[in-house]
């Protein structure tokens, strides 16, 4: 399986469509990482691109992500690539915590673009 994360300076970045790049994780069926590659992200907003297909091509099942608009989550889960907000910190801990089942999808989205308030102060909704 394939887990994409959207990532800036080593940790997940906060908002999904402005991340530096995403490190793509290879993970084996015991829950094993067994390799990890940068991808660099499109030019401008991450959110208005065609990522998607991009990420789904690539093999990505799931995205591990701090932050992101609803639209941008369609479109993710509309290629088949799972979902999960929330996530925050060095990108090696939330891969681990994530495949130790200590993560879930927290539910929160961004409801307008350039909100500056990316999973700290915002409420399920």
């Amino acid at each position: 399986m394939i887990l994409a994360l959207p990532t800036r300076d080593g940790n997940i970045d906060d908002h999904f469509g402005h991340c530096d790049h995403y490190t793509l994780v290879t993970v084996d069926d015991e829950n094993k990482v067994v390799s990890k590659e940068r991808m660099d992200s499109p030019e401008g907003c991450g959110c208005k691109s065609d990522i998607a297909p991009v990420l789904a091509d690539k093999g990505v099942k799931v995205m591990l992500a701090g932050n992101m608009g609803q639209g941008a989550t369609n479109i993710l889960t509309g290629v088949g690539i799972q979902v999960i907000r929330g996530c925050s910190g060095p990108i090696e801990e939330v891969v681990e915590k994530w495949l130790s089942g200590e993560i879930k999808d927290n539910s929160i989205v961004c409801d307008h673009h350039d909100c500056g308030s990316h999973g700290h102060d915002l409420k399920p909704l």
